[in-house]
């Protein structure tokens, strides 16, 4: 008679959701009590109520860690419909200013900038967790815009790839240089200049016929000349 094969036993204990946002909870408040230089991951790991292995076996540092502690923050974005692209542009920098006056975001996300200009790998994960989970909103935006007749759809997928990337470079661009950087105020004055500039520029290029010059012949210039 031949005897079962006992099943496989799981390796490791399953990751904790809780665990997980008792720690990046954790790290935002220790951002805004003790600041970036004086974090450590056994000062948050005891704010969390976790043992420092639970907290190792999932950020190797103390950078990946606030990256995803500011990620989860900007998760929180939605792109709210107000019936028009302008408008819905100006509700996304309305919430994503006031995200950013947050002490823990802006304190987190200038430490993660800062330490990435050293760090190859941490620029890669800010690209990840941050940047590549938030262009959702653009396509989302283009897409509803499309929808209504504000947008053409774009059938170059590498022509549409370059647009989701320039729209959200000059959104996430301007909000953060204005907030972080300059220290002015996003208000809805300002949202709504910026938004009206942006769906003009975004319709006059999408009405704009592709520029073909032919081999040989001299580029056109602006003035036609």
């Amino acid at each position: 008679m031949q005897t079962p094969t006992p099943a496989p036993r799981a390796t490791g204990r399953p990751r904790s959701a809780a665990a997980d946002a008792a720690i990046l909870a954790a790290t935002r408040a220790a951002l805004v009590e003790v600041g970036w230089s004086k974090l450590t991951l056994g000062d948050v790991a005891t704010r969390a109520g976790v043992a420092k292995t639970t907290l190792y076996r999932r950020w190797s540092g103390k950078n990946e860690l606030v990256v995803d502690a500011v990620a989860e923050l900007f998760d929180e974005l939605e792109l709210p419909d107000r019936g028009t692209l302008a408008a819905d542009i100006e509700g996304v920098v309305l919430r994503f200013a006031a995200i950013l006056a947050r002490p823990e975001a802006k304190s987190g996300l200038m430490a993660v900038v800062a330490e990435a200009t050293r760090d190859e790998a941490l620029r890669e994960r800010i690209r990840e967790s941050i940047v590549e989970r938030q262009k959702r909103l653009v396509l989302q935006g283009r897409a509803r815009a499309q929808s209504r007749g504000e947008l053409p759809p774009e059938t170059d997928p590498a022509e549409s790839a370059r647009t989701v990337d320039l729209i959200f470079d000059m959104v996430a661009g301007a909000v953060v240089h204005r907030t972080l950087v300059s220290a002015e105020p996003v208000d809805e004055e300002w949202a709504r200049s910026f938004a009206g500039i942006l769906s003009l520029g975004l319709a006059y290029n999408s009405a704009r016929p592709p520029v073909t010059d032919e081999p040989g012949s001299a580029p056109s210039s602006p003035s036609g000349v």
